[in-house]
């Protein structure tokens, strides 16, 4: 699929704010609605766009429920062929609690993004991911003490784009 500049803009856009109206959207790009809407919706079928969702703030989440732990997982496999690799990443990206998986190279295997309630529930995904599993060699958790900085957005270097970096302005 050929994008031009108008994709390239609805894209940068919806990124930002996917909650625009197609009306909004078609405003602030300078097209007509039903333009804007069209577009929008090959888009979203050449799976340029995998979903519209709303970003809730953790931390926010957390203190409204009294509770929330993340934590980054570095995860080592004794035996690294792709079958074992495939079945400790098929294990991962199942469970709730694993809210990234990168397979990564050099060093350990897996860097996971966990969430989690508390200590407990931490000791809980300890044992289905790691323990339990023989292959699993060895295992570094680093538990989260503050965000400094979250971003969603795909960094989209086209022409008739900003090239400056947005500022966001906290709450």
């Amino acid at each position: 699929m050929e994008l031009d500049d108008v994709d390239w803009r609805l894209l940068d856009a919806l990124q930002h704010d996917a909650s625009l109206s197609n009306q909004a959207l078609a405003e602030r790009l300078q097209l007509s609605p039903p333009t804007a809407l069209r577009r929008v919706r090959r888009l979203r079928q050449a799976g340029l766009i995998a979903a519209q969702v709303a970003l809730l703030d953790e931390d926010r989440v957390a203190a409204a429920q009294g509770h929330g732990l993340t934590a980054i997982a570095e995860v080592s496999l004794d035996r690294q062929g792709a079958e074992h690799l495939d079945a400790f990443e098929r294990r991962a990206v199942q469970d709730t609690a694993v809210q990234q998986c990168w397979r990564v190279a050099p060093g350990p295997d897996f860097v996971l993004v966990l969430r989690v309630r508390d200590m407990p529930h931490y000791q809980q995904l300890a044992e289905r991911l790691f323990t339990q599993d023989a292959n699993v060699r060895n295992v570094r958790v680093f538990f989260a003490t503050r965000r400094a900085k979250f971003q969603t957005q795909v960094p989209l270097a086209r022409p008739g784009l900003p090239t400056a970096p947005r500022v966001q302005v906290p709450d």
